[in-house]
């Protein structure tokens, strides 16, 4: 495996790790799951706030979404595959862009 490859699939796993983190807090904070519907709450500074949120909390949302429809509606596999290569893709770049904030503050070397 080339260190590329290698670099890609950790920040994929800590895209993941991050949306998970994420997902999970707000869910224990709010006792309700986190979804694209806190866009829909009006002109407020909270959906504002929601915003950066989503951004990081997305791929988890996403396949989280994507494997329940899966189980209850029969989505075909296409669909299935799609919304994976998607939360993957956003999954790598929301975690290169954590690994470079945390190499930027020096927090890892």
């Amino acid at each position: 495996m080339t260190p590329e490859a290698l670099n890609t699939f950790f920040s994929i796993c800590i895209g993941f790790a991050l949306a998970g983190a994420l997902a999970n807090g707000y869910q224990a904070m709010s006792q309700r799951p986190a979804g694209f519907g806190l866009l829909q709450e009006g002109v407020a500074p909270k959906t504002f706030a929601a915003v950066p949120f989503l951004v990081f909390a997305a791929p988890f949302i996403i396949m989280r979404n994507t494997l329940r429809g899966m189980r209850l509606e029969s989505r075909r596999f296409e669909f299935v595959m799609m919304a994976t290569v998607i939360a993957c893709f956003w999954s790598m770049m929301s975690g290169t862009f954590f690994l470079m904030t945390l190499r930027a503050t020096g927090v890892i070397g």
